[in-house]
């Protein structure tokens, strides 16, 4: 089979030169060319013009909108995240820093597919077959029927896809798999492109799910060009520090669910399990309460998590420090500010340090008020009360603003035995309303309140 002439695009401009070069001759722009096939004039036909069905014009309503088909994979953390199942058709892009269990987790999930009755394929670029099976036995998966193929060419993975027709298939990793229409090395970013394009045309073709397996850069993104995330439907993150037994798997795109939705695991001897209550991991064990510690109630996609925010305040020198894990370290320079001018509690020559116990990360602004209460907690030297939660948007002003579904916050909080909540007044329960059995809510509009109901408490 004759290979395809190509040419190197500008990923600038899109101009094009038959050879490589350090300076796009069009626009100027430095190392920005990239090797793509060149179309010849005699193709007619767009080699992805089978992606999707020719249609015609039709008005909104008049289409027939049913819901997907999902296949669940018996693993009840993974399928949340996916939002039920694996979709026929779906391409899903999974990414996480080396070693952190994606390729344990779908082993785990191909093999309980397969023994569920649905047709599975795993394709492996980075391990021999021998290697996998090793794995399969660790992990205790004993006369695992999921089919196996140690390839890293394209066009041999499409034939055995053709061929075996499984129902869902794993490739680890796309940045292995190379194409033999370009001459560059796999992992670059004209073969990842490529072979991600036909591997979805394939899966939208022929109805099969294929996951892909992605590599990340040094600074966490997925190696590769960008363009990789918006061709699949689905991406998940791997997170979770390697020192630590628990993993967690985000959405940040999912065209058949909900995005920012997580899943918690533990690794084990036997793999990856699921955790059905992850606050437990987030809330740290201590027999009485502690100064500079407040539990916050976090939302992550449809699921209320009690997290426990920590602060450390000390004596700083000439230039004190302003250190955050698992919270945006400019929000917290902010909330520092306003902690100041609006309740008079100041904390410019003193170091400031704030963490999420269990190495999640928060990014909501609702964890502005109980990281407010952490600090002066700890500033005061007096803890909080048993039983405490908070939640709640700061802004410049001293206002506490609203979280979102505040009244799931309380009701999971609640749950937990917590008897003491400091909230924004507008997510307090209205007049009427049911009460939240067994919690004290204190409803509060400004943060220098917010700091009275605590002192009160102490």
């Amino acid at each position: 089979m004759a290979k395809d002439k190509t040419t190197y695009s500008c990923t600038e401009c899109g101009g094009s030169t038959p050879k490589w070069q350090g300076k796009c001759p069009a626009c100027g722009a430095w190392n920005t060319l990239i090797e793509t096939v060149a179309e010849t004039p005699s193709a007619q036909r767009h080699r992805f013009a089978a992606l999707a069905p020719t249609s015609a014009v039709a008005v909104l309503a008049d289409i027939e909108a049913a819901e997907v088909a999902r296949t669940p994979t018996g693993i009840g953390e993974l399928d949340r995240v996916l939002g039920g199942g694996v979709v026929e058709g779906g391409v899903v892009l999974i990414g996480g820093d080396p070693g952190i269990g994606k390729s344990t987790l779908l082993l785990q999930a191909l093999d309980g597919l397969q023994r569920a009755g649905v047709p599975t394929l795993y394709v492996t670029g980075e391990e021999s077959g021998a290697q996998v099976a090793l794995r399969s036995r660790r992990l205790g998966l004993d006369r695992s029927q999921v089919q196996v193929l140690a390839e890293i060419q394209l066009e041999k993975i499409l034939a055995a896809l053709a061929a075996s027709r499984p129902a869902i298939a794993v490739i680890d990793s796309i940045q292995t798999v190379y194409s033999d229409q370009l001459t560059s090395a796999p992992g670059s970013v004209a073969q990842v492109r490529e072979c991600a394009a036909h591997l979805t045309r394939a899966a939208k073709a022929s109805g099969t799910a294929i996951v892909l397996v992605g590599h990340v850069t040094k600074e966490g993104a997925l190696a590769g060009p960008r363009v990789l995330e918006h061709m699949v439907d689905t991406v998940l993150y791997f997170e979770g520090d390697t020192h630590s037994s628990f993993r967690l798997v985000r959405a940040i795109k999912n065209r058949f669910g909900a995005v920012n939705e997580i899943g918690v695991f533990a690794m084990t001897e036997k793999g990856l399990k699921g955790v059905s209550n992850p606050s437990a991991i987030f809330l740290s064990q201590h027999a009485e309460p502690v100064p500079g510690s407040c539990v916050l109630v976090t939302l992550e996609g449809t699921r209320p998590m009690l997290v426990e925010v920590q602060a450390l305040v000390d004596t700083g020198g000439p230039s004190p420090r302003r250190l955050s894990v698992g919270l945006e370290r400019d929000r917290l320079a902010m909330l520092l500010a306003v902690l100041h001018r609006h309740a008079g509690v100041a904390c410019m020559d003193q170091d400031v340090f704030v963490n999420a116990v269990g190495g999640v990360r928060i990014t909501e602004p609702a964890a502005d008020l109980a990281a407010m209460l952490a600090i002066t907690s700890s500033l005061r030297g007096k803890p909080l009360p048993k039983g405490f939660i908070a939640f709640g948007e700061v802004g410049l002003a001293g206002e506490v603003r609203p979280a979102p579904r505040g009244q799931e916050r309380l009701r999971e909080a609640a749950k937990l035995g917590f008897s003491v909540a400091v909230v924004p007044r507008a997510n307090a329960p209205k007049k009427g309303s049911r009460e939240i059995e067994g919690l004290t809510i204190h409803a509060v509009d400004r943060i220098e309140e917010a700091m009275e109901v605590a002192r009160a408490l102490a």
